[in-house]
């Protein structure tokens, strides 16, 4: 069985760590505030571990020597890469996965071998080819769009 480590069980986190799990992967969550578990239900099959992911120890305690899968989503840039290092260089995970929302911080690690994540640049990238695609004339206007309003009753 697969194992993953998520850090961070925010919306991204929580949804990643439930969709994993449904797909048959053991999977550790960590987060700082106890109530984050709320957001993986009553039922969550999971482990569950309050602490900052920055703690060597607590990772050690969360399985990360023998995780599969190191996924960092926590609300902090700083705090993800760091973790997300940590997980690749000290603890040798080969699959470790960064949220990074600033784009030219993302770029920047990225080039450095980490593996990131930019969900800024995705939405200017999505954002930017609806933008495009509206600004292209699709039909000729008809007719009906041409004739005057009707007048109100």
């Amino acid at each position: 069985m697969l194992k993953a480590l998520i850090i961070g069980s925010g919306r991204v986190g929580s949804t990643i760590a439930l969709q994993l799990q449904q797909e048959g992967w053991e999977v550790t969550v960590v987060d700082e505030n106890e109530d984050a578990l709320s957001r993986l239900g009553e039922s969550w099959p999971g482990t569950f571990i309050v602490g900052h992911g920055m703690d060597a120890d607590l990772l050690r305690e969360a399985g990360i020597e023998d995780a599969d899968a190191v996924v960092v989503a926590t609300d902090g840039d700083n705090t993800n890469i760091i973790i997300g290092q940590v997980a690749q260089k000290r603890f040798d995970v080969r699959c470790v996965v960064v949220r990074v929302l600033d784009p030219a911080r993302a770029k920047f690690y990225a080039e450095r071998g980490l593996n990131t994540v930019c969900p800024t640049s995705v939405a200017i990238d999505r954002l930017m080819d609806a933008a495009r695609t509206c600004a292209i004339p699709t039909a000729q206007p008809s007719e009906e769009a041409e004739a005057p309003a009707p007048e109100p009753v």
